[in-house]
């Protein structure tokens, strides 16, 4: 199975580069500020955009996007005949103590992105998504009952094509430990993760190691110097079935 799924994904990455997304284009983008370029040596987006199978004319949603990392990245990738939506949920204006979210920035040098804040819960955009892309944000979804994961998942589900995807990164929790971590060390059990977005009905069509690290004990916060930037990351890609009726 585990090597079926490797297989599955050396061939996703090769039909993304086979249908024209000139990464290296992306990746020189002199929009591009050089703290996120800073950060492309331990976050592989050449690696992560070919798994993800981004490309021109798509429309990509990225949940909880942060400062627009991979939000400018995704906008490079489609192209002007894609669009991508910066999903800021409303759940997380706590964190912004009145302030516009940094990703809004981003709306100035990429006119096809578009800030959406609205709840988790929705994942509502104006059209359906070729595909959905959370990074090192769903273990924060269970902490202080802020999301309900389930709910989540199944919007994400609602809101893609049939045969979309969703793609998952995560910090690795020591296996068998659920959601013990989440709080602590901001990390999860990626079998939990699987459990639940499967649960939502998708189905589990590729895993990366791109971003793995055998020498995470998994026993350190992700915020530790002794680990940050170098933590044990799972990415997952699930689609949801052609046949989906909704």
């Amino acid at each position: 199975m585990r090597n079926w799924i490797f297989t599955l994904c050396a061939t996703f990455a090769v039909a993304a580069m086979a249908a024209g997304s000139d990464l290296a284009s992306v990746l020189s983008d002199t929009r591009r500020p050089a703290a996120d370029v800073a950060h492309d040596e331990t976050r592989k987006p050449a690696d992560m955009l070919a798994f993800a199978g981004v490309r021109s004319g798509m429309k990509v949603m990225d949940v909880i996007p942060g400062g627009g990392y991979f939000t400018r990245l995704f906008a490079a990738a489609v192209g002007p005949e894609g669009h991508v939506y910066a999903y800021q949920p409303t759940e997380f204006d706590i964190f912004l103590k009145g302030k516009e979210p940094p990703v809004q920035a981003v709306t100035a040098a990429y006119p096809n992105v578009t800030v959406v804040r609205a709840s988790l819960s929705a994942l509502a955009v104006p059209e359906k998504l070729d595909i959905i892309w959370t990074s090192q944000n769903y273990h924060d979804l269970k902490n202080g009952n802020l999301a309900d994961t389930a709910a989540v998942d199944k919007a994400a589900f609602a809101a893609l094509k049939p045969g979309g995807y969703f793609i998952v990164l995560d910090h690795a929790a020591e296996a068998g430990s659920g959601v013990r971590d989440t709080s602590t060390l901001h990390r999860i059990d990626e079998a939990t993760v699987k459990a639940e977005v499967t649960a939502a009905g998708f189905e589990l069509a590729g895993e990366s190691n791109v971003l793995r690290n055998p020498a995470d004990t998994h026993a350190l916060a992700v915020f530790d110097p002794a680990i940050r930037g170098h933590t044990d990351q799972f990415v997952l890609k699930f689609r949801k079935p052609l046949n989906a009726k909704h």
